[in-house]
């Protein structure tokens, strides 16, 4: 109808089911990608509940010494790796387990209710020093007033023994694996030697793993009497976990350093100097991202020398700062190509001189005179050739005579008229070839050549 308006549909009307299969707008998928990336944090996140409610460590190792073979024990609660000096340090705690080494009101120790702080006065002796490393009086632990029970007060039942590390497999990291050997005894406060039934330490640290082996051992004095003694052995490695994120890094380091070459070979296949800028930015940040990565490696040496960095970080470094070099260098070749390549830009004066004709002999010039009969002149303009020098700018600014596109015509002059030049200055007006006016005659009769 007349003032009927179809109403138009807009852009976002279109229909959210097609074939059956309804669309999700981008808002939508937006917040269900949030919720899901919240609910993978949250499930990583559980891995740190529950922690507490494990059982100790050392509890079921206190157990069977209470029950097997009362004594006095030493737990290496916590071990400290330094890989870079090298050295180990291991911090023990002195425990009494069973009848009669156990301390009134100390017994619940690790979770384990056989065991407690050892009632006697000890000395400890490390790797046959002169000097005792630690001194354990169980007079001076404090008592809880409310409860009676005595205050396990770290510093007087614990204690930190070094060691140096046996280090000839370190440049196989990650595979590198540490051993040591050591050797305690402990005796009373009447110098009596009391033997030591466990040694055994925790079996993972942050960066490694460590197992433990402890050896019923004894020694000789000058006078041939044995003193018992307990030996330990460690083992001390890697986890799997480290092994596998540094290999994971190092790959990626190699596969970066391959796509340098990638670039190298996309940028000769461009004859610009921009495509090649693009490569050449991408490949710098590689150069700078390689050793970040390398400094992400778990717990990593310094850049001594081990195994993992000749055949991984240093060729890398080299290798991809040769791309980067190769890309510049190409970049210089291409300005140089571009430079080579660009025609020189001539004047229009110098383009003139260059095109004007070899001048002959000099001779003196012969006088303009006006209104006087030029046949040679005329009758080259009658034919329509001009000379080289002229021709190119007389055709753009004006063609005479005026052609046809059916045939050509040729114009005589009668015998009563002719052309007359006027001598005007350089750079004359329309119609007219480098100064010389071309005057129109109405005798110019045209003849249709045949």
């Amino acid at each position: 109808m007349g003032g009927t308006k179809p109403i138009g549909r807009s852009k976002n009307s279109a229909p959210l089911v097609t074939g059956g299969i309804v669309r999700i707008q981008n808002i939508t998928l937006l917040v269900i990608a949030m919720i899901l990336s919240l609910l993978f944090i949250l499930a990583l996140s559980c891995a740190f509940l529950g922690d507490d409610a494990d059982e100790s460590y050392f509890k079921s190792i206190l157990d069977e010494v209470a029950q097997t073979n009362p004594g006095i024990v030493l737990l290496g609660e916590n071990v400290d790796v330094d890989v870079d000096e090298p050295s180990i340090t291991i911090r023990w705690s002195v425990v009494g387990c069973g009848d009669g080494y156990v301390l009134d009101g100390s017994a619940g120790i690790h979770e384990s209710t056989s065991c407690g702080l050892p009632p006697v006065y000890l000395q400890i002796y490390v790797d046959s020093s002169p000097n005792p490393i630690a001194v354990f009086d169980p007079s001076q632990l404090p008592f809880v007033r409310q409860t009676s029970r005595r205050r396990n007060i770290q510093n007087l039942v614990q204690f930190d023994s070094d060691h140096a590390l046996d280090v000839h497999e370190d440049r196989l990291y990650p595979f590198d694996t540490y051993f040591l050997t050591s050797t305690i005894r402990a005796v009373d406060a009447f110098n009596a030697t009391i033997p030591i039934r466990k040694l055994t330490t925790i079996d993972q640290v942050s960066s490694f793993f460590v197992a433990s082996t402890d050896i019923d051992s004894y020694e000789t004095t000058s006078n041939g009497t044995q003193v018992p003694t307990r030996d330990i052995d460690l083992r001390v490695q890697r986890p799997g976990q480290a092994r596998a994120f540094t290999l994971l890094l190092f790959a990626l380091n190699w596969m970066l350093t391959h796509i340098t070459f990638g670039h190298v070979i996309l940028a000769k296949k461009h004859q610009e100097v921009k495509p090649i800028l693009k490569h050449l930015v991408s490949t710098f940040a590689i150069v700078l991202a390689i050793p970040q990565l390398r400094n992400a490696m778990p717990d990593a040496p310094g850049f001594d020398g081990v195994l993992i960095d000749c055949i991984g970080f240093f060729p890398q470094m080299i290798l991809s700062t040769f791309s980067v070099l190769i890309l510049l260098l190409l970049m210089m070749l291409r300005e140089f190509d571009a430079m080579n390549d660009k025609p020189p830009v001539i004047g229009v004066r110098a383009a003139r001189t260059a095109i004007a004709p070899a001048a002959g002999p000099s001779s003196p010039p012969k006088p303009l005179i006006l209104n006087s009969k030029m046949r040679t002149v005329s009758l080259s303009f009658e034919q329509g050739r001009f000379p080289e020098c002229e021709k190119p700018e007389f055709i753009m600014d004006y063609v005479f005579p005026p052609r046809s596109s059916g045939s050509t015509t040729i114009h005589h002059r009668s015998g009563s008229s002719r052309s007359i030049l006027s001598a005007i200055a350089f750079g004359g007006q329309y119609r007219s070839v480098y100064g010389h006016q071309v005057s129109k005659s109405g005798t110019l009769r045209t003849v249709k050549e045949q």
